[in-house]
C-alpha cells in the first residue's frame, strides 16, 4: 500500500510538470492531495487525523479555486492552454488558489497547524515534494498580475519571519521557515524564474537536512535537541550551522539565494521592495 502511494505522489507530480492543458494539470494536483491523505493520517492519532482533515478541507478548496478559475478562463478565452493565460481575471485567481496550496500569508494559517500534527517522515514530504507541482504552474503562467505576486511575496517574508519567534515546537517553526522562503521565491519569481529555482532547490535541501536531523535524534521541540549532544556529538556539532543556513546568515549557503534575489530587485528598481524583504528577514 505504502508503495502505492508514494507512486500515486509521483505520477501526480509528474503529471502536472507534464500538462499544457489545464483540466490534466489539476487531475495531477488532485491525485497528489488523494496520494499524502493516508499517508498523513497512517498513525491514527487524533492530532494527525485532525491535521489530515484540515489539509484536505484547503487543498479541495484550492483545487476548485484553480478548476473554477480555469474554466473561466476557457470561456473567456476559448483556450485551455496553461502557458497563455491572457484574461487578468482567472490569472488572480489562479495565483490565490496556488498561493492557498503551498501555503503563502496571508492564507497560510493551515500550514503551521497540518505540520505539527503530522510526523517528521511525512512532514518532510509536505514541506518538500508537495511544493514543486503548484511551482510547475506558477512558473508556467508568467507574466502574471505583479502587485499581488509582491504582496503575497512581501506578507510572507514578514509572517514567516516573525511567526516562528515566539515557537518552542520545531515542526512549527520549519512551518514559519518555510513560509518565509516561499515569500523569497516569490518575490523574484517575476524577474528571473531561474533564481526562485535556485532559491527553492536550496530549501529544498536544508529542509531536508533539518528534518532527517530531528528525525535521527527523534526531536519534536527544542528541549529534546538540548539531550543530542550525548547520543551524536557530531551531528549535533552541525545542527546550528544547519539552522543559520536556513535562516540565512552569511558566509553560508543559505544566504546566497536572499543576496542574489535582493540584488535582482535591486536591478529591476525596487530598492525600497528590496529593504523591506530584507528588514522583515532580520
Amino acid at each position: 500500500i505504502l508503495a502505492t502511494l508514494l507512486f500515486g505522489l509521483g505520477l501526480g507530480t509528474t503529471i502536472t510538470f507534464a500538462s499544457s492543458h489545464w483540466l490534466l494539470a489539476w487531475m495531477g494536483l488532485e491525485i497528489n492531495t488523494l496520494a499524502i491523505i493516508p499517508l498523513m493520517a497512517q498513525s491514527h492519532n487524533p492530532r494527525a487525523v485532525e491535521a489530515t482533515t484540515k489539509y484536505f478541507l484547503t487543498q479541495a478548496t484550492a483545487a476548485a479555486m484553480l478548476l473554477f478559475a480555469s474554466t473561466t478562463n476557457a470561456w473567456l478565452t476559448g483556450q485551455w492552454h496553461i502557458d497563455q493565460m491572457s484574461h487578468p481575471f482567472p490569472v488572480t485567481l489562479i495565483t490565490l488558489a496556488i498561493a492557498l496550496k503551498i501555503g503563502l500569508a496571508p492564507v497560510h494559517s493551515w500550514l503551521p497547524e497540518v505540520l505539527q500534527g503530522l510526523d517528521l517522515t511525512t512532514g518532510v514530504i509536505l514541506s518538500t515534494w508537495q511544493k514543486l507541482a503548484p511551482f510547475a504552474l506558477l512558473l508556467q503562467i508568467q507574466p502574471t498580475n505583479s502587485l499581488i505576486l509582491i504582496m503575497l511575496g512581501l506578507t510572507s517574508t514578514l509572517v514567516g519571519g516573525w511567526g516562528g519567534l515566539n515557537q518552542t515546537q520545531l515542526r512549527k517553526i520549519l512551518a514559519y521557515s518555510s513560509i518565509a522562503h516561499l515569500g523569497w521565491m516569490i518575490l523574484v519569481l517575476q524577474f528571473s524564474p531561474s533564481l526562485t529555482l535556485l532559491t527553492l532547490l536550496m530549501y529544498f535541501i536544508m529542509t531536508f537536512s533539518m528534518f532527517l536531523v530531528f528525525k535521527l535524534n527523534q526531536a519534536l521541540n527544542i528541549n529534546m535537541l538540548t539531550t543530542s549532544s550525548t547520543k551524536a556529538p557530531a551531528l549535533t556539532a552541525l545542527v546550528p550551522l544547519v539552522l543559520l543556513s536556513l535562516g540565512g546568515l552569511p558566509p553560508l549557503s543559505g544566504f546566497m539565494p536572499k543576496w542574489l534575489i535582493l540584488q535582482e530587485l535591486t536591478k529591476q528598481d525596487l530598492g525600497l521592495l528590496a529593504t523591506a524583504a530584507a528588514l522583515t528577514a532580520l
